[in-house]
């Protein structure tokens, strides 16, 4: 076999576009994975913020109980508000009727 110009000049060609196409496939594969990773983190911080509420929620209560009124009262009920439409767009969602 016989190894001139255009055979190199063919073999590295075909290489660039394997590199080129194996680059493109590799930043692809990385883009998903920090997509997922991203999901997770933020799928995590809203179970947090979930927890925060409830939390607030408690303490705006008990403020309740002792007797304090006006921005409490109001607080609580924007709050379970927020949250049942929360909770019904999440059945939306989810085709839960």
């Amino acid at each position: 076999m016989y190894v001139d110009a255009d055979f190199v000049i063919k073999a590295a060609a075909v290489l660039a576009a394997l590199l080129a196409i194996g680059g493109f496939v590799y930043k692809i594969v990385t883009w998903v994975q920090r997509q997922r990773r991203q999901d997770e983190d933020i799928a995590a911080m809203n179970e947090e913020l979930c927890l925060l509420t409830y939390g607030v929620l408690a303490c705006l209560k008990g403020l309740k109980e002792q007797g304090c009124n006006g921005p409490v009262t109001n607080a609580i009920e924007r709050i379970e508000k927020h949250m049942n439409q929360k909770a019904h767009d999440q059945k939306k969602k989810e085709g839960i009727s």
